[in-house]
């Protein structure tokens, strides 16, 4: 028999009641985890006595020392050994579990505490007396008078030494302060009219400041504005979109950043509901959901949503640490987030991070090549050579911005803006200002009223043709160009199987493909939109696309995967060289694009300069 199976016996194996001390250190394993779930019980318990300030501190990772004092409304000494004992709590009276209206609501954090390291607790109710309160071990000790303000001070020495086997399955101190550290932002970001102070004590005296957080006044938006910032940074809030959106009962609100303003983990989204920190699957699942179509996969969102309802519509008594929650109506939060995302990014239109700008002039140098003047003046040509190197089109060009000028009007109109000549300043109060060049044949430099804009032609001009296509396959199908000379594609017998299966949605799309015995496949109408494109490498891409988002993904995510590689094909190139009226006909239409701040696969389209910016580039200010 194997030493690890259950030890069983010949003779039945009595059955007994556990002891108090064995019933308290199970229920610890469940509420108390590692020391960042001991802060948080404490933290939460001294939001809930009302405290407008906490000061955390912790000692090598929580291990051998955790102190959370408040100046909450405190416990008067009568009730101290109660405050204590197993599953005794002042926040609810147990005739409705459904109505949960407070952090804690189990009386499970400082009995379980107790019971597995040394636990004081010194409170002082307004107007009484301070008193004090030992439990080591599980055993209670007598309560003594003490001093300190109003408001509890909890201290627990040397976590887990009535069990010192779980010290193992801890990690490193480093990681354990990390974890900390996080779970004192959430509940910052839950209370921002709280302040908060995180000491690492391990190095004796008062400690190092690791976290601090002023209380923010006002309330609502802008109290979580200020928050956010002590939390995310500057830079989060200069991107961030508020979100504030309500449907039958549920209302989200908070901020969501920018698509161009992401990370390379999903260590910054914070989501609440009725201001309780939780790691809700469905919710994260939701905020992904909501960025599908603008960030890359290997990017994810930034955001602070808190879902507030009645707290009969969710179920937070779903487990003993109080992080997952249970919502009686899941498709109708999940909806909601959606939909409040997806408005807000669509409102923000062609707006991108502040931070690309930063990082454009941080990585600008002045002066030029060693030996060489830093600039020269170009030779002055006259007004007519250049009014005719503006205006004749490129060789070779051919019409403007192909795949859209060149449809038929029943799909988009071209993209082509009448400008008044003689009112230049009307196009540089426009959000992305008027083009004035275009380099290398692939990004647009326009001058705005307050600093230039920069924008990459082929990953603008893609977004507007993806939104394009979008719109039009939601009313009534991509149309489909018969082709005079049907192009036949070799494909594998993997690849031929699931044109198969595709065949019906594709055909949608405007793509008519036919079997052409073995892995052979031919073409014989592509989408119209996109004019004339090489069906081969079109359908591969296309495949690859669908491979990537899986069989299993619904209906709509397989389309818009689609769609978005037919828009990379249909799209102006890098290298083509473009008029003026042609740029300045793609910055009005970006201005009039939803999320056309990024492309299809997440990749900023513009990046905004302001002219003090660059002023003190080169040392005007």
């Amino acid at each position: 028999m194997s030493p690890y199976s259950r030890n069983i016996t010949p003779d039945l194996p009595a059955i007994r009641a556990l002891d108090e001390g064995a019933i308290n250190r199970i229920a610890a394993g469940e509420v108390v985890e590692r020391p960042a779930s001991a802060i948080k019980e404490l933290v939460e318990n001294a939001l809930d006595a009302g405290a407008r300030r906490i000061d955390i501190a912790y000692a090598e990772g929580g291990k051998t020392l955790i102190r959370v004092e408040d100046d909450g409304h405190g416990i008067p000494a009568p009730q101290l050994v109660m405050a204590v004992a197993r599953h005794a709590t002042s926040k609810i009276d147990g005739s409705d579990l459904l109505d949960i209206r407070s952090f804690g609501f189990r009386g499970e954090a400082l009995a379980s505490l107790g019971s597995v390291g040394l636990l004081t607790l010194v409170s002082r109710a307004e107007g009484a007396e301070a008193a004090r309160i030992e439990v080591d071990g599980g055993r209670v000790g007598p309560v003594e008078p003490a001093a300190r303000p109003v408001g509890t001070t909890v201290a627990l020495h040397g976590l887990f030494r009535a069990t010192p086997a779980r010290l193992k399955f801890l990690r490193s101190d480093r990681a354990e302060s990390q974890a900390i550290a996080d779970t004192i932002r959430r509940l910052a970001l839950a209370a921002p009219g709280v302040g908060f102070v995180l000491r690492d004590l391990s190095g004796g005296g008062e400690g190092r400041v690791i976290f601090r957080a002023a209380p923010c006044p006002g309330s609502g938006l802008e109290a979580a504005r200020a928050r956010a910032a002590q939390v995310l940074g500057p830079a989060f809030v200069a991107d961030a979109l508020p979100i504030d959106a309500e449907r039958e009962g549920l209302r989200l609100t908070g901020l969501a950043a920018l698509p161009t303003h992401s990370r390379g983990a999903a260590v910054a989204q914070f989501v609440f509901v009725n201001g309780r920190p939780v790691r809700d699957r469905m919710m994260l699942a939701a905020l992904r959901a909501a960025y599908q179509d603008v960030l890359p996969r290997d990017r994810h969102p930034v955001a602070v949503l808190g879902l507030s309802c009645d707290p009969r519509l969710v179920d937070v008594n779903v487990h003993p640490a109080k992080s997952e929650v249970r919502f009686r109506e899941p498709g109708l939060a999940r909806g909601l987030i959606v939909s409040a995302i997806r408005h807000a990014l669509a409102e923000a239109g062609h707006r991108t991070s502040a931070s690309l700008g930063i990082g454009a002039l941080g990585a600008a140098r002045p002066g030029g090549p060693l030996g060489a003047p830093a600039w020269r003046a170009p030779a002055a040509p006259g007004a007519a050579a250049l009014h005719a190197a503006w205006t004749a089109p490129a060789p070779g060009s051919g019409p403007a911005l192909p795949g859209l000028s060149e449809a038929p009007a029943a799909w988009v109109a071209p993209l082509h803006v009448p400008q008044d000549a003689a009112d230049p300043p009307l196009s540089e109060a426009a959000p992305l200002g008027a083009a004035r060049a275009q380099l290398h044949g692939t990004y647009i430099v326009a001058q705005t009223a307050d600093g230039i804009v920069i924008v990459d032609q082929h990953a603008a001009h893609e977004r507007l043709v993806y939104e394009r296509l979008k719109a039009q396959a939601a009313r009534d199908g991509v149309p489909a160009q018969t082709l005079l000379l049907p192009q036949v594609v070799e494909l594998s017998a993997d690849e031929a199987a699931r044109r198969l299966e595709l065949g019906p949605e594709l055909a949608r799309l405007g793509l008519e493909l036919e079997p052409f015995g073995g892995g052979a496949v031919c073409v014989r109408a592509t989408p119209a939109p996109l004019g004339e494109v090489e069906a081969g490498p079109l359908l591969r891409d296309i495949l690859d696309e669908l491979e990537d988002a899986g069989a299993s993904g619904a209906l709509a995510r397989r389309i818009d995967a689609v769609l978005s590689r037919m828009a990379c094909h249909g799209s102006v190139r890098a290298g083509r060289s473009m008029r003026p009226d042609e740029m300045n006909a793609l910055l009005r239409e970006m201005e009039a694009t939803p999320n056309s701040g990024q492309c299809n696969h997440g990749r900023p389209t513009a990046v905004h300069l302001s002219l003090a910016d660059v002023e003190r580039l080169f040392g005007r200010r």
